[in-house]
C-alpha cells in the first residue's frame, strides 16, 4: 500500500510541476503534443558568413609529388612567383570546409588551390624579379589514409595552371 501511496504521490507532484495550458515548462506534456514553441538553435539570423580565402593564386605551379608517411601522404607542392617577397603560401581547399577536414567532391576528385600572399606592390623586394633555380615556394599537406580513402585524383589550382595527381 505504501509503493501505491508513494508512486501516486510522486505522480500527482509531477503533474502540478507542469503548470498550467500557457506554462514554458518543458515538463508540460500539452506542449510536447502541440509543437508552439519555437525551436533553439545556435545558428545565427541569416545563417554563418562563408569566408573565402582572398589569397591569390600561385601565378605558376612547377611540380606536386606525394610523399609517404607513416599515417598517411604528404603533398608536396612547388610553385614560382615572378617577384621576391611571396610568403605565407599554402594549399586549402577550393570550396569551403569545416577547419580541420578535407573531403573530396562527389566525383572523388579532391581539388586545392596553391596560394601565398603576394609583397606589397610598392615595397622593393616586390620589383626585383625571382630567379627559377632559387626563389620557388614549396608547401605541403599532410593527408591521413582516411582522408584519402575516397580520392580519386588531387586536382591543384594556381592562378595561370592546374596539376592533376592520379591515385
Amino acid at each position: 500500500m505504501t509503493r501505491l501511496a508513494a508512486s501516486l504521490l510522486c505522480t500527482a507532484l509531477l503533474l502540478a510541476g507542469c503548470g498550467g495550458r500557457d506554462s514554458d515548462s518543458g515538463w508540460n506534456p500539452l506542449r510536447w503534443v502541440s509543437g508552439s514553441a519555437p525551436a533553439d538553435t545556435l545558428l545565427p539570423e541569416g545563417g554563418y558568413a562563408s569566408t573565402q580565402d582572398q589569397r591569390p593564386g600561385i601565378p605558376q605551379i612547377l611540380s606536386a609529388r606525394f610523399e609517404r608517411l607513416g599515417e598517411g601522404q604528404l603533398l608536396v607542392v612547388t610553385g614560382f612567383a615572378p617577384t621576391k617577397g611571396y610568403h605565407d603560401a599554402e594549399l586549402i581547399t577550393a570550396r569551403p570546409q569545416p577547419a580541420g577536414r578535407i573531403s573530396p567532391d562527389a566525383d572523388g576528385v579532391l581539388r586545392l588551390r596553391f596560394v601565398a600572399t603576394a609583397p606589397n606592390p610598392e615595397t622593393e623586394t616586390a620589383r626585383i624579379p625571382a630567379n627559377p633555380q632559387t626563389d620557388t615556394i614549396t608547401t605541403a599537406l599532410a593527408l591521413s589514409f582516411v582522408q584519402l580513402a575516397g580520392v580519386v585524383a588531387v586536382e591543384i589550382s594556381g592562378a595561370s595552371n592546374t596539376i592533376t595527381l592520379r591515385r
